[in-house]
């Protein structure tokens, strides 16, 4: 089931990155780049819960789509992630713990279903909550400005980008203790 309609939603997310990086590049106001960047970036993340609503919805649920699913969700966060360290708006810290914890935790995934041992590393609440306040954190700092002349989004941004940098390490430590058992099992 490679082109289902969720399956399509899903490669947006992936087409989008070099739109929304490419909207930094226009000979456009910097507050019309940012709002370029927010809107499309919201859109595109919306895509996350309707393509996987529509494939429940519609029965066209995948292993293909399960697979390119979160691989899209990581492709679009640590890019955007990237640009915001580039414009200046996200401490490289920050960067290195997203993308690190990203890459650790999707090899983590990788060798447990090889070993057939994938559900001690399943999606775990403390997974969603990081991804919600990443999701919350980009669009504020995209947009990096006053919204509806009160909401200081530079501030709330770095806060929640912060809270997900914490929420990132902490989801981590939880997924490889729930790993644990297997690793010590496998080498020894």
């Amino acid at each position: 089931m490679f082109w289902t309609i969720p399956t399509i939603m899903t490669w947006t997310r992936i087409v989008a990155i070099p739109l929304i990086i490419g909207v930094f590049y226009l000979p456009i106001s910097e507050p019309s780049r940012n709002l370029i960047a927010t809107v499309m970036f919201v859109v595109f993340a919306a895509t996350d819960w309707l393509d996987g609503f529509l494939a429940r919805k519609l029965n066209q649920t995948s292993s293909f789509g399960a697979f390119l699913d979160p691989v899209a969700d990581k492709f679009l966060v640590c890019a955007c992630v990237l640009v915001l360290v580039h414009l200046g708006r996200a401490d490289v810290f920050v960067a290195l713990i997203i993308i690190g914890r990203e890459i650790a935790i999707s090899a983590l995934r990788e060798w447990m279903a090889q070993i057939g041992a994938s559900k001690s590393v399943a999606v775990h609440m403390i997974g969603k909550l990081k991804t919600v306040s990443q999701m919350v954190a980009i669009p504020f700092l995209l947009y990096d400005g006053r919204l509806f002349g009160t909401v200081d989004t530079h501030l709330w941004g770095v806060w929640l980008i912060w809270i997900s940098a914490v929420l990132t390490i902490w989801s981590m430590v939880y997924y490889l203790q729930k790993a644990l058992p297997e690793i010590r099992a496998r080498t020894k």
